[in-house]
Formats: C-alpha cells, structure tokens, sequence
C-alpha cells in the first residue's frame, strides 16, 4: 500500500475552517467539561450562600440561580458537538431538550421576581433602584422573547415561518447577547450589600470571575461553530 493512503484524519479532523489537531481536540473538551463544572458548583454556591428559607428575599438568589447560571448555561452547551454532556443524542432530541431548558429560564427567573418584589413590598423598600434591578428585568423580557422565537423554530410551520435559517441565525446571535445580559446582572449582583456582606477581599474578586468563563465558552461555541455555518446558507 502507497505511503500516502495512511488515513489522515488518524491526526486531524475535519472541521470548518483550520484543521484540527488531537490534542486541541481534548483542550477544547476539557475547556467545555469545566464550563459544566463551573456553572453546577457556582449556582450550589450561591443557594449555599442564600440559605433557602430563612428570609423572603433567600428565595430569589436560589430561583435566580438555577435560572441564569446553570439552566441557561448547559441549554446552550447542550447543543455543542464539542463540550455536549449528551454526544450520543440525536440532533433533533438535543434541541428540544434545549428549548426545555430555555423555557425554564423564565419560569424560574419569574419566580425568582416575584420573591424579591414581595420582599421589598414588605420592607417597604423602592423597586429598581440599582442597575443590577434594572438590567434583571431587561434580561427576563429578552428571555422570555427568546423563548417564543426558539417555538417558532421548534414548529416553523405551526408559526408559520419561511426563512428558517435567516431566523436560526438571529435566534443565536440575540441568544448569545440574552446570555452576555444575564451575565453581566450576575455579576452586578455581586455589589449588592447582600453579596457583599458575606463575600468579602479575595473572594469576592474570584466570584467576580467564575461567571465570565462560562460566558466566553458559549461566546467561543456560537461566533465560531454556529455563526458561520448559517451564515453561508442565506
């Protein structure tokens, strides 16, 4: 047999863009089993630090939690063929599972809402008075219309939709500014007194941190795995 009919891809893989090396291959993988193990112990962290239960207000950091840091998170990495926990599903099972998940978001968000708003009705206290408030509520809506997109694209022709693709396309890129948003409140809410009467010097810098790593991997997984794809097929 001739030297050059050795299978190639015994040390590459082929992949849209550059070729894959092995070794990068796993370096990608672990980078995502990290993000799933940041995203479980970070939201256990925060419903540690809540303590559920012992006041009004400890159910809204819980609901929030589950909400934000680790249902949305793992409804997007679900969908990588790359950091997936669940490889061996179909396509089509990994979506709908996706959209579970999504449509779980705002339920526990809501949730999560309704607590604090009772809580400061009873202390008597103002409603969104901090930016971390504010930008809460932004991410809840953007949520919530992200959900009746991802319907839309779970039966395009209950919604009657032409242009699936064009839609998918949007459907990541807003997903992915709704994730950067829900960020970004996690983090804010790292300045209010509750958080920060219990986290204190270097700890509160590394809680500062945890959430952006699972952001910049889902960043990763849509701008160079998804975007480009769907790009070419409009």
């Amino acid at each position: 047999m001739p030297e050059a009919s050795v299978p190639y891809t015994l040390f590459w893989v082929d992949t849209p863009g550059i070729p894959d090396f092995w070794l990068y291959r796993c370096l990608r993988r672990f980078i995502g089993f990290l993000a799933h193990i940041l995203a479980l112990g970070f939201t256990v962290f925060l419903i540690i630090l809540a303590r559920p239960g012992t006041s009004l207000f400890s159910w809204h950091p819980l609901f929030m939690a589950i909400a934000f840091c680790l249902c949305m998170t793992e409804a997007v990495l679900l969908l990588s063929p790359e950091t997936s926990p669940l490889c061996t599903l179909s396509r089509k099972s990994k979506i709908r599972l996706h959209w579970l998940l999504q449509m779980s978001v705002p339920i526990l968000a809501g949730t999560g809402t309704t607590f604090i708003v009772c809580s400061k009705n009873r202390s008597e206290q103002p409603h969104l008075t901090s930016w971390h408030s504010v930008l809460g509520l932004i991410t809840l809506m953007a949520t919530c219309c992200q959900a009746v997109c991802g319907f839309a694209l779970l039966c395009p022709r209950l919604a009657q939709v032409s242009a699936v693709s064009r839609l998918k396309m949007y459907h990541a890129t807003c997903g992915l500014m709704v994730y950067l948003l829900a960020t970004a409140t996690v983090v804010l809410g790292f300045y209010s007194n509750w958080f920060q009467a219990q986290i204190k010097g270097p700890g509160w810098y590394v809680c500062l941190v945890l959430p952006l790593y699972p952001a910049l991997v889902i960043m990763n997984q849509v701008l160079d795995i998804y975007l480009p794809k769907k790009k070419s097929q409009i």
